[in-house]
């Protein structure tokens, strides 16, 4: 009986609005005939990412697309790996034999390293193997030192005290992706000049072994044989990664990223320029660092998708509503201490004007 060799993953990580999403688009549709299995995992109630993949054209009915994207949706990788990812893992194990990759797209907030040591675990060791660890950086935030393209506030004004601890939880978090990081992409390369992109090289590879690459891109667009067959088995040295939160897998209950929320808001079809404008208002308001959704547009036979981080909002039609689809707004909003009664609220009164 012949051996299934083991089944290469690639793990992309990176900040809130980094181009994860985008970057695993790019490599689904120049997957060249590649069978590929996409885990998604979004922190919050919905699968935004994952409804965004599911319209990668990649050569596959609908129902092919849905049976190939796995989403994970109730909170970080590192806090839910033994309750949903071992079984979605243990099922693309036993499905190996028509399988050549997996992609695992974390959420913005996960620290990389527990799932990692995840590929321990003797059943899935024996059939799969980490290709590479893809930590997504994005280099205008990095330079502006930020690191999320929208500044923490909390922190910003934790700084300014003298007599706190002056690092930040989203370096923090920053610098543990790097710290599992295989190869690094300073994405977003196009919108800063060269002296600034050079200075976050410089930055970005403090934190990282001399054998990690980094290489820039524009939106993520990189041959795929940059990005995969790495063979970095990282599973197997990933124990030596020094992390921030190292501790917090050593018998502790507390995350730093405990402090970020993220609240659903359904809201019924609202004006394009109207939702803009309150979302920008909020978002100034409340310091959310990321927003991303559809909306339901009056007399538009098309879907809104919407992503925003910051104050920047990214937006396009991406399909048409189902005959029996109710046409809903359906957001979600990350940040720090968020009042979802009140932002809720907050929106739907700006929508009545």
């Amino acid at each position: 009986m012949k051996t299934l060799a083991k089944l290469p993953v690639t793990i992309v990580t990176g900040f809130l609005g980094s181009g994860k999403t985008t970057l695993l688009r790019h490599m689904l549709d120049n997957a060249q005939g590649r069978r590929i299995a996409v885990i998604v995992n979004e922190f919050g109630e919905l699968g935004i990412d994952g409804e965004i993949l599911k319209q990668c054209s990649i050569g596959c009915t609908e129902e092919e697309a849905n049976g190939r994207v796995y989403e994970l949706a109730n909170g970080c990788l590192c806090c839910t790996v033994q309750e949903e990812f071992f079984p979605v893992m243990r099922e693309l194990v036993a499905r190996r034999g028509d399988l050549d990759h997996i992609l695992i797209e974390t959420s913005g907030l996960a620290l990389p390293k527990p799932l990692v040591q995840a590929f321990q675990w003797p059943e899935i060791r024996s059939a799969c193997t980490v290709d590479a660890v893809i930590t997504v950086v994005d280099s205008p935030a990095v330079a502006a030192g930020t690191f999320a393209a929208f500044p923490d506030q909390v922190d910003a004004q934790r700084k300014l005290d003298p007599n706190l601890d002056h690092e930040s939880p989203l370096h923090e978090l920053f610098a543990d992706q790097l710290a599992s990081a295989d190869l690094v992409i300073l994405n977003k390369s196009d919108l800063i000049s060269a002296e600034d992109l050079a200075r976050v090289r410089l930055e970005v590879a403090e934190e990282l072994p001399p054998a990690v690459k980094i290489i820039e891109a524009s939106s993520g667009r990189l041959p795929l044989d940059v990005l995969i067959g790495l063979g970095a088995g990282s599973e197997e040295h990933i124990d030596a990664r020094h992390s921030h939160h190292d501790h917090h897998h050593e018998g502790e209950d507390d995350h730093d990223h405990d402090a970020f929320d993220s609240i659903s808001i359904d809201l019924p079809q609202a004006d394009e320029a109207l939702l803009l404008g309150a979302l920008n208002q909020l978002v100034v308001q409340h310091g959310i660092l990321r927003v991303k959704g559809f909306a339901a547009i009056p007399n538009k036979p098309m879907r809104l998708l919407i992503q925003g981080v910051g104050t920047r909002f990214d937006k396009h039609f991406d399909r048409a509503w189902g005959a029996d689809e109710p046409r809903v707004t359906r957001l979600v909003l990350i940040g720090q201490e968020l009042d979802a009664a009140g932002l809720e609220a907050q929106l739907r009164a700006a929508l009545s004007v």
